[in-house]
């Protein structure tokens, strides 16, 4: 799409949102906490959801096992930082992040690795098959969660920051999570990283196309088979990433967290328009401010904002913001 076609209108809504609740919230610097808040959450929402989107958008895998890959990415991240203490006790912030680089890669690798096993054992044989993708990702996600439970226990773990990203940084009255920015920061490379791959490369390109018609890229000689488990793949470890990213948002890890993040996940690629990775972003950002929006103006009113987030979006585009497939 050119940028004389590109439809800049769900782009608005992020900061038509944010400029909503600045009266409603009573002051700028609470305004502002709340905001960094929230756009924080929503790109570490992102990077969890921008793996699933490309499968859901070019595998059309309804893949409700996701969220195993996201606990085990957290568990295996507690297991390398445990060893790490000299770096993460350090108040340095580039020990720090030699201590954190390590934790996401290792986690990111494990994820992937889960990811291949996942698609060749229990997604390969339901290709095609909705109700039973559901049904078995489920299962395989029941399944991997008694598994972390079997390795690291049913308990809670604790997952504390590194010691230089405790705390906030001062902006006028507001204060601001040092690690909220961090995960701001990331969020943004990975959706850079994942444009430019998708935009500027032959990879990028294939799975473009494939989103589009699969036919063609297989009437053309490529195997869309080998795309589709490097995509998996590769969603898989982006969740393993998310994981991570989202075990130090909440301090702590459980086997059950995934799933507790799959209904913001799939609300995020709906919102999003199916396999878009720039509507994921958005919806991922919208989801991220109604969540500490609300939370803050009507905790009552949390409980079900996303929902009604999605609902209105859908009101107003049925196929999501960004939609990509006719599916």
């Amino acid at each position: 799409m050119t940028s004389s076609t590109f439809d800049w209108k769900p782009l608005a809504l992020v900061p038509v949102l944010a400029l909503i609740a600045l009266p409603l919230t009573g002051s700028a610097s609470t305004w502002l906490t709340l905001t960094v808040a929230g756009l924080a959450m929503g790109m570490i929402v992102f990077i969890i959801a921008s793996g699933l989107t490309l499968v859901f958008g070019l595998m059309d895998v309804l893949n409700f096992g996701h969220g195993v890959f996201i606990a085990l990415g957290a568990f295996v991240a507690t297991s390398v930082l445990a060893g790490m203490g000299a770096y993460t006790g350090a108040d340095n912030l580039w020990l720090n992040l030699m201590a954190l680089l390590p934790a996401m890669l290792v986690a990111m690798a494990v994820a992937g690795a889960l990811g291949l096993v996942f698609e060749r054992l229990i997604v390969r044989p339901v290709y095609g098959q909705h109700l039973k993708q559901i049904l078995i990702t489920m299962g395989g996600m029941i399944i991997g969660e008694e598994l972390i439970k079997v390795v690291w226990g049913p308990e809670q773990i604790p997952l504390p920051l590194p010691e230089a990203l405790r705390g906030s940084l001062l902006f006028g009255d507001a204060a601001v999570e040092k690690y909220r920015l961090l995960a701001v920061l990331v969020g943004a490379l990975v959706f850079a990283a994942m444009v430019w791959v998708l935009n500027r490369t032959k990879v990028g390109l294939l799975v473009r196309a494939g989103v589009q018609d699969r036919e063609m890229v297989e009437s053309l000689g490529y195997r869309i088979s080998r795309l589709f488990v490097g995509v998996f793949v590769v969603g898989s470890a982006l969740a393993g990433l998310g994981g991570v990213m989202w075990g130090l948002y909440q301090q702590t890890v459980i086997p059950q967290m995934g799933a507790q993040v799959n209904v913001l996940i799939f609300i995020v690629i709906i919102i999003g328009g199916l396999g878009s990775t720039t509507g994921a972003l958005i919806g991922a950002l919208l989801v991220g401010l109604m969540a500490n929006y609300t939370g803050f103006l009507a905790p009552k009113v949390a409980l079900f904002s996303n929902i009604a987030l999605m609902v209105a979006i859908l009101l107003w585009r049925p196929r999501g913001v960004y939609p990509v497939t006719s599916r």
